[in-house]
């Protein structure tokens, strides 16, 4: 099995397909980096000799944040928005959406479960 930066990778997938089960690497990147090690995308990842796993393994190292070190990042940076008190930070606290989106009808998977809210009844003369 292929374990590369903690993460085995599925034996039955092309390589190009596989090296996206690394957090930070996406179809473009995996292209780039099977090039640069001078492996075929289309070899599946259980065909990989130990070569080919040693030279994705050094580009990846060389060129690339992934796993738990651009998570923390991502993290940090998040935080920082919060620190600072700017727009986005305070929706980051908020738990809404940063983007600009609408919140009226949508954003549920920003706030969460639907909270209803009883109506108000009418004073009876």
């Amino acid at each position: 099995m292929a374990r590369i930066v903690g993460v085995d990778l599925p034996k039955e997938k092309r390589g190009v397909i596989g090296l996206t089960y690394i957090y930070g690497i996406g179809r473009s990147a995996a292209a780039s980096i099977l090039k640069k090690a001078g492996v075929d995308e289309n070899i599946k990842v259980k065909d990989w000799t130990d070569d080919h796993l040693n030279e994705i393994r050094t580009v990846i190292n060389k060129e690339f944040k992934v796993e738990g070190e651009l998570r923390s990042e991502t993290q940090m940076n998040i935080k920082r928005l919060m620190d600072i008190g700017c727009y986005r930070g305070v929706r980051h606290r908020i738990g809404l959406p940063v983007r600009g989106q609408s919140t009226k009808n949508n954003a549920r998977t920003r706030k969460g479960k639907k909270k209803t809210v009883a109506n108000k009844k009418k004073a009876t003369k």
